[in-house]
Parts: structure tokens; sequence; C-alpha cells
């Protein structure tokens, strides 16, 4: 599958891994961190993922008001 990482922006193949959380756990990025976006789509942790999906990880970003 096709990765498409964000900050810094990259891609990376990666075969086989069967859920998100697998997928995040080889390429060594903290769950809580990012969010998973498949076809526009975010996915839950537990989500099954196929060798011929796109998937993007973007960091998570939060602010205060001002």
């Amino acid at each position: 599958m096709k990765v498409n990482l964000r900050n810094p922006d990259r891609v990376v193949d990666v075969s086989g891994p069967p859920t998100v959380l697998d997928l995040l756990k080889r390429l060594e990025i903290v769950p809580e961190a990012v969010l998973v976006i498949r076809d526009s789509t975010l996915l839950t942790r537990d989500e099954r993922l196929a060798d011929e999906d796109e998937i993007e990880v973007r960091p998570v970003l939060s602010g205060g008001a001002l």
C-alpha cells in the first residue's frame, strides 16, 4: 500500500499490515498523534487495510483561542 506521510512530506510503500494500528506500529508512529485517511474518510485504529489502498497520515494539530 502507498502511505503518504505529512510533516515532513514523504511517500512510503508498506505491504500487508491488516489494521491501521498495525500500520502505525510498523511506521513507529504514536497513534494518538495522527489522523489516518483513506479516500477522504477518517479511519479508526481497528479498520482493515488492503495492499491496494492509498493512505494519508496527517499529524493532529491543536490550537488555543486568541
